[in-house]
């Protein structure tokens, strides 16, 4: 893969897991896009999501790999079928490349802890839950994208634990509020702390639209290709705390305690990102609660 790949404009897909719950899915525990590698009945849809993405003009997919993380699994007892969900999720990403071979695909490596949270863990079990996964997703994808981490600490693990694969990344950072991770640090520290021998760029993950606004002086100058998947959510990371809230809830669709923003329509969502990529970002895509629609109007600024 073309390392400058991201230095010209690219549109990303959109949120697997809340358009998977919105087309139908039974949420199953806090599975969230898992339930639908487990259950075969949904393997259909999820092709046909990935499929309905790139209909709408992404030129990458991720692999529907966000709650296939051993600690999520093993919270809601299916701990035993960790390389059956990744593979899976990789053979159904491969499916719509076949269909579109000029696609794409990235395989999703999330936070292995909890989400929009920095992992406290030991060193080495972030990394061998990092690579336990990366292993499963790499005969499948064409580069890593390190989705919503929340400090420079799991990515200097997440960038280790992939380097034998020899394959590209991109950086998914999340920030739930303000200008600084989950951790108190800043963007800049990100790229001034890591490996950049395969580095494609940099995004902000499952951030509102207003919220990267506030971020985007600083990524920009970081001079490297940059960009966003915007979620569509009311708010993120609740208190106490994010998973505090989604186990507490009993739900298995976060939209009903995060909530789902009614004004962030298709045109809306592309007036931001139009303000954006004239600011320069070159990679656009969206999160939670972005559909084919809001992601078509995305490849309509190309």
């Amino acid at each position: 893969m073309n390392l400058n790949f991201f230095k010209q404009l690219r549109v990303l897909d959109g949120g697997m897991g809340q358009e998977l719950l919105a087309r139908g899915m039974k949420p199953n525990g806090t599975l969230w896009s898992a339930s639908a590698l487990l259950n075969e009945k949904y393997h259909k849809l999820v092709l046909d999501t990935h499929l309905d993405f790139i209909k709408a003009g992404a030129e990458v997919i991720v692999t529907t790999t966000f709650t296939t993380r051993k600690t999520r699994l093993k919270d809601n007892k299916v701990e035993d079928k960790f390389d059956y969900l990744n593979k899976k999720a990789g053979e159904i990403a491969q499916k719509a490349k076949k269909l579109y071979p000029d696609v794409l695909v990235a395989g999703g490596l999330p936070p292995q802890y909890l989400t929009y949270e920095a992992d406290p863990r030991p060193t080495e079990e972030i990394r061998d839950n990092f690579y336990s996964q990366a292993k499963l997703l790499n005969p499948f994808i064409d580069f890593f994208y390190l989705d919503v981490l929340s400090s420079v600490r799991e990515f200097q693990i997440a960038i280790d634990s992939i380097k034998e694969f020899k394959k590209p990344y991109l950086i998914g950072a999340h920030i739930s509020e303000g200008t600084s991770l989950p951790s108190g640090e800043k963007i800049s520290e990100i790229i001034n702390n890591i490996n950049r021998e395969r580095f494609l760029g940099i995004i902000l993950s499952c951030i509102s639209p207003e919220n990267y606004d506030l971020n985007l002086k600083e990524i920009k100058n970081l001079g490297v290709p940059f960009g966003f998947k915007l979620n569509a959510f009311i708010k993120t990371n609740p208190k106490p705390n994010y998973t505090g809230a989604y186990y507490s809830s009993k739900s298995g669709n976060p939209n009903e305690f995060l909530g789902q923003r009614k004004d962030l329509t298709p045109d809306k969502m592309a007036e931001f990102a139009k303000k954006f990529k004239d600011a320069g970002a070159t990679i656009l895509g969206g999160c939670c609660e972005t559909r084919p629609a809001h992601i078509k109007k995305m490849f309509e600024l190309k």
